[in-house]
């Protein structure tokens, strides 16, 4: 799958690399993107196989578990993002 780089999907993707647990709602707030843009460009990235995701063990009481994302090692130089040890 061919990815195109964006604006919206560069800005995905710095937030991405840049926070600490970055889930849904902490990279729509980053990028200043609604979910309906956030969303669909995260599933693009995930199949694409430049970002990979987790959902959380020990959600906070009454609320579902979120799903962490980070870059790939592939997402990261296709983006041409300095890689970061992973966690």
């Amino acid at each position: 799958m061919t990815i195109r780089v964006t604006r919206r999907t560069r800005r995905i993707l710095t937030a991405i690399h840049t926070l600490d647990q970055p889930w849904g709602l902490t990279i729509c707030r980053a990028t200043g993107l609604g979910p309906g843009t956030v969303y669909p460009i995260l599933d693009r990235l995930q199949t694409a196989g430049w970002i990979s995701s987790r959902t959380e063990t020990s959600p906070q009481p009454g609320r579902p578990p979120r799903t962490v994302y980070h870059l790939t090692l592939r997402g990261q130089t296709a983006a041409s993002l300095t890689p970061k040890e992973q966690r």
